[in-house]
């Protein structure tokens, strides 16, 4: 069964940095590409960054390219997004996702979604 298991949301203030996890079972992570995704209150879903399965040249939203940064760890079958100077507008819940055929593909699994709240 694939899980994709979301975790390190919270409420931080303007400025402030969080990392969030993406835990994954019933698949080999080395072969694939995880991306991160969100939607914020009233707005549609959109693609934060991606990682493809050789960790090269990971891709970013311009909104968040120099504060986001993602990574992975396959012997932990995780993949994080650390996130710093985070603004009001960050807020939204995250997701993280399976791309079975590299970061320009729709994914296939997703995550349950953890909530960031960036607020004074």
């Amino acid at each position: 069964q694939v899980l994709l298991v979301n975790s390190g949301g919270g409420l931080v203030q303007p400025g402030g940095s969080l990392r969030l996890s993406c835990a994954v079972s019933g698949f080999t992570l080395d072969y694939y590409a995880i991306g991160w995704f969100r939607q914020g209150p009233g707005q549609e879903r959109e693609g934060v960054s991606c990682i493809y399965a050789t960790d090269a040249n990971p891709w970013y939203a311009d909104s968040v390219k120099d504060r986001f940064s993602i990574s992975r760890d396959n012997a932990k079958n995780t993949v994080y997004l650390q996130m710093n100077m985070l603004k009001p507008e960050d807020t939204a819940v995250y997701y993280c996702a399976r791309h079975p055929n590299g970061c320009s593909r729709d994914p296939d699994y997703w995550g349950q979604g953890t909530q960031v709240t960036v607020s004074s």
